[in-house]
């Protein structure tokens, strides 16, 4: 199933001359999802977030704002509307904001442009709703130091809803940071937990996933996060994937993969399976 998932992949790539993000959000349907562009959530054209809205959509629907990933170098909330989508297809709103990249900044800049987001979103279209912060990758590392660390939120952290990590870096340092990305963080090491791992207490409901096939961010970041989490009493859910690799489990929401039964994992049917128990809006 791996192997023809990747010959097809390559089949139709090699076809259109497309990139994988191009193929899939040029694939997937949008039907049924109305999309809202460019609201501005701080200066500059990174300060802005792509708001995607089922139809029909219940006044007391959860926001998801999902953090797209790219080794913070890289990366445009327009490249991902095949993932709002899915993510929309639960009956959830799904905001995607951008952020600010190395070089022109360097942690905690990204974390802190989430932050603003995450503000202004509560403040906007998820007032009065729930709101789970989501991510992969590097984004993952966003949305979970977000939820996780207090630093960044203040008390707002609290009344978040959830917050779901595809592949997400929790932890790691200098050697895995060649860039200097991480080089204004205490010892230049990059943790989602805040320096007083006590007050991970306050931490909402995570879902954690990751591909156990995953060379760029190993599964262990996961299930030692996990551990740690739930050592201080936060409610974790944690999924391993055989054979997925770190794109894998992002391509997973890809339609085109799904409808083709390609995705190698349930990763839309475990987040619209964990969604309903997030039922505790925050205030804005």
């Amino acid at each position: 199933m791996i192997l023809r998932r990747d010959v097809l992949c390559a089949l139709a790539l090699a076809a259109t001359g497309c990139s994988p993000l191009d193929l899939a959000n040029g694939l997937t349907p949008s039907g049924g999802i109305s999309r809202q562009p460019d609201i501005s959530y701080g200066p500059g054209e990174r300060g802005r977030y792509d708001l995607y809205t089922p139809d029909g959509a219940s006044p007391r629907a959860p926001l998801i704002v999902f953090f797209y990933g790219g080794g913070w170098r890289s990366g445009a909330r327009g490249d991902y509307g095949f993932a709002a989508r899915a993510l929309a297809s639960t009956g959830a709103l799904v905001a995607v904001p951008d952020y600010r990249l190395f070089p022109e900044v360097r942690w905690p800049a990204f974390v802190e442009d989430g932050a603003a987001a995450v503000r202004a979103i509560r403040a906007g279209p998820g007032r009065d709703r729930p709101v789970i912060l989501a991510g992969h990758s590097a984004g993952a590392f966003n949305a979970m130091a977000l939820a996780c660390d207090p630093r960044w939120l203040g008390a707002g952290r609290d009344s978040l809803a959830g917050g779901i990590g595809l592949a997400c870096p929790f932890d790691f340092g200098p050697a895995d940071d060649p860039s200097g990305i991480f080089a204004t963080a205490p010892a230049a090491r990059a943790r989602v937990a805040p320096p007083d791992e006590a007050a991970l207490r306050g931490t909402p409901p995570l879902l954690l996933l990751h591909g156990k096939a995953d060379t760029t961010v190993r599964p262990e970041q996961t299930t030692r996060f996990a551990a740690l989490a739930r050592s201080h009493g936060v409610p974790v859910e944690e999924r391993l994937y055989d054979g997925v690799s770190h794109a894998g489990i992002i391509a997973a929401l890809a339609a085109p993969l799904r409808a083709l039964g390609l995705e190698g994992a349930p990763v839309l049917d475990d987040v619209a399976r964990w969604l309903p128990g997030r039922t505790s809006p925050g205030p804005a």
